[in-house]
């Protein structure tokens, strides 16, 4: 698993180490996101790892309540003065997870951090906690960097090989897949 420190010497040196607020990358990536959604509200979300925020905003924007987790406090200062209308809370990945349970989880970008322990552990935690007919949403990037367990496409066919989830949604660029799955 990727250390801590890591992620909070990124932030350290940059209130926005990914430029996820200024790149059309990002922003074209968190809009084909929110647009393969089912054509619904949702009652409540889940996006661990949301960093500076950019992506639960457009999440609030289609759902009742959004909680969002990070490990890094910079992170979710930044992601809190960007977003008023959501829950933040300290925490990562498997352990971090709201009460209760969810219609919605956005994992963009975060799994391939994990150890494969790890990674299966947050599956396993996203099923007990999404409802019946959820949505579970997965974003990777595709290329391989130092910092990451494993590539995106082996964490999309670690998620595929889950027999409690049915893709509803996929798309496949060069730099990143975006799948969408219901809780079958």
């Amino acid at each position: 698993m990727t250390r801590l420190d890591y992620f909070e010497r990124l932030y350290a040196r940059s209130s926005d180490p990914w430029h996820l607020t200024d790149r059309s990358y990002e922003r074209r990536k968190y809009d084909l996101t929110v647009a393969c959604l089912p054509d619904r509200e949702f009652r409540r979300a889940y996006e661990p790892g949301c960093s500076v925020g950019v992506l639960t905003g457009l999440l609030a924007d289609r759902c009742d309540e959004v909680v969002a987790s990070d490990p890094v406090p910079r992170a979710l200062e930044l992601a809190g003065e960007r977003v008023a209308g959501a829950t933040f809370m300290k925490g990562s990945l498997p352990g971090a997870w709201p009460d209760g349970t969810v219609d919605l989880i956005v994992l963009s970008e975060v799994l391939y951090y994990l150890s494969a322990p790890d990674r299966a552990a947050t599956l396993a935690a996203a099923r007990e906690r999404l409802e019946p007919g959820g949505v579970l949403v997965s974003v990777h990037w595709r290329h391989p960097f130092a910092e990451a367990e494993c590539d995106g496409d082996q964490v999309q066919r670690e998620i595929d090989a889950l027999v409690w989830l049915r893709r509803v949604v996929w798309h496949v660029e060069d730099d990143f897949t975006l799948a969408v799955h219901e809780h079958a």
